[in-house]
């Protein structure tokens, strides 16, 4: 492949991959709030013994389980990037060459 070409594409995937780390940041932030939310609702739970104490948690911990899903996905892409990312920067050393 033309060295351009592999230049170029390769600060494709370095935008995309400072990108995907921006959101896996506030991700994370934002997934450590509502863990520490569903933590306090489980006890909240455990201490009323109620229902809508039991729902309240529930919920919560459905916030949390989708985030973790998405975290999940958003981190597979990363590596998925940065795997991409190294393969480029071989291709750029042998065309240096």
């Amino acid at each position: 492949m033309q060295r351009f070409l592999v230049e170029r594409r390769l600060r494709d995937v370095h935008v995309r991959l400072v990108r995907a780390r921006e959101e896996l940041a506030v991700l994370d932030e934002q997934l450590a709030v509502v863990a520490e939310e569903a933590e306090d609702a489980r006890l909240r739970s455990l201490v009323a013994e109620t229902p809508l104490a039991a729902h309240e948690y529930t919920e919560v911990q459905r916030h949390v389980d989708a985030m973790s899903r998405a975290r999940a996905s958003l981190s597979a892409t990363v590596q998925g990037l940065e795997r991409r990312r190294d393969e480029l920067l071989l291709d750029v050393g042998k065309s240096g060459s």
